[in-house]
């Protein structure tokens, strides 16, 4: 009989996280990293991993393991999982459903036995701070070795809490975060199940993704600086408006994604604050953040050259001074052909309608491929909604590719492949 997981029971595994945090008024989730509600989650998990009989431990970064062991004490590990912290506000599938489903395939193995004839370790991980009150990836970050004792007292939230405040106020030590490194030759791979966060094998119709590549980013805080001025006293060819070289700016990206960027490329401004904000002063100072992604490490590297000239040509032009900040810098990751073709393999015996694509959201996988090989399975997400109450995704497609990620997990740990 072909493996299979229990929908039923990962029904009830979600429906008993997805109270964990949620405000009855607008239903949406509050698990931000290092909340009460967030280190509820995590004792939920251990709870949950311990009453299968799984090896449970929990790092100095606050994540947490749960390990089904093969006879080999010597042999590689293939972790599995997602993180459980979320946004304000969220939807109860971002992150979690990756959990739930690493819960689910290594309770399945757990019952069949399997682990008495693997090559391989298998152990769920559910990393701490992904959604970025702190900053993000903080758990996978911690498990590269990428945490310095910076790290814990620079990030903090947007009330001015630290990442070191925060931490003690949960009852640790924020210096243990440095311990919790995994050494690359312990670690065999890294799968993670995820939502798509996007609309596009929802409007397909496709049951799953294959993740092929994950997108790279850079955030930058950009400053244009004018001279604040009378509204009503001011020529308009005298000033030198701020906003203008904004909107100018914003009036570039077309053309810049047209001309230097590729198909998987995005740029948005998420943000822009006007200065001094007086209905009658000629804005003097304007600050805003781009983000912008793609796939491609040189095509990032041409659009933020093609982003430089363009606010260089813009000052000149409203004569105005700008300078900007680089907030974050996320390299392109691939996935390694070897997972794709594993699950490739077992969502054909599966007979599942999946399809090959990249990620445009950026996941802890990414940061794990700077230890392991790495593999990414979407799922779809209905009209493409995430980081939303509204977001779901249908129970026959989180079946299919929970059963994808257990007979891909049960592939993996049998190979005898160093």
């Amino acid at each position: 009989m072909a493996l299979t997981i229990d929908i039923e029971r990962l029904k009830q595994d979600f429906f008993e996280l997805s109270e964990i945090g949620k405000n009855p008024e607008d239903r949406g989730l509050y698990r931000t990293a290092f909340s009460e509600a967030d280190m509820q989650g995590r004792e939920w998990l251990r709870e949950k991993l311990d009453a299968c009989g799984l090896q449970v431990r929990t790092d100095g970064a606050a994540n947490v393991f749960g390990r089904l062991p093969c006879e080999e004490d010597s042999a590689k590990t293939i972790l599995v999982g997602s993180h459980l912290d979320t946004v304000p506000c969220a939807g109860a599938l971002d992150g979690s459903l990756g959990v739930l489903v690493a819960l689910e395939c290594l309770r399945t193995l757990k019952d069949e036995e399997a682990a008495e004839s693997y090559a391989r370790h298998l152990e769920l991980v559910a990393f701490s701070d992904e959604e970025g009150r702190f900053g993000g990836m903080f758990g996978s970050q911690a498990v590269v070795g990428a945490v310095t004792p910076e790290t814990l007292e620079y990030y903090s939230d947007l009330e001015g809490c630290t990442l070191a405040e925060a931490m003690t106020r949960c009852g640790m030590n924020p210096l243990d975060a440095l311990d919790a490194r995994l050494g690359p030759e312990t670690i065999d791979s890294y799968l993670e199940l995820h939502i798509e966060q996007g609309p596009v094998l929802d409007r397909l119709k496709k049951s799953v993704g294959i993740v092929e590549n994950i997108t790279g980013l850079f955030k930058w805080l950009i400053k244009i600086r004018g001279t604040a001025n009378h509204a009503g006293t001011t020529p308009m060819e005298m000033r030198e408006d701020a906003f203008m070289g904004l909107a100018d700016f914003a009036h570039e990206i077309p053309r810049i994604l047209e001309e230097n960027g590729a198909e998987s490329s995005r740029a948005t401004i998420g943000r822009a604050q006007i200065l001094p904000g007086a209905p009658n002063t000629v804005p003097g100072l304007v600050e805003l953040t781009i983000d912008v992604r793609d796939t491609s490490k040189a095509v990032l590297e041409d659009l933020g050259q093609a982003f430089h000239r363009a606010l260089s040509a813009i000052a000149r032009r409203r004569k105005l001074m700008f300078d900007y900040e680089i907030q974050s810098v996320i390299e392109p990751t691939q996935c390694h052909e070897e997972i794709i073709d594993v699950l490739e393999a077992e969502a054909k015996e599966l007979e599942l309608d999946y399809l090959k694509m990249p990620s445009g959201a950026a996941h802890d996988a990414q940061i794990m491929a700077q230890l392991t090989r790495i593999g990414m399975i979407f799922v779809p997400s209905r009209e493409g909604k995430s980081h939303s109450p509204a977001e779901w995704t249908a129970w026959s497609d989180i079946e299919a590719g929970a059963n994808l990620a257990l007979r891909a997990l049960d592939r993996m740990a049998r190979s005898t492949e160093k």
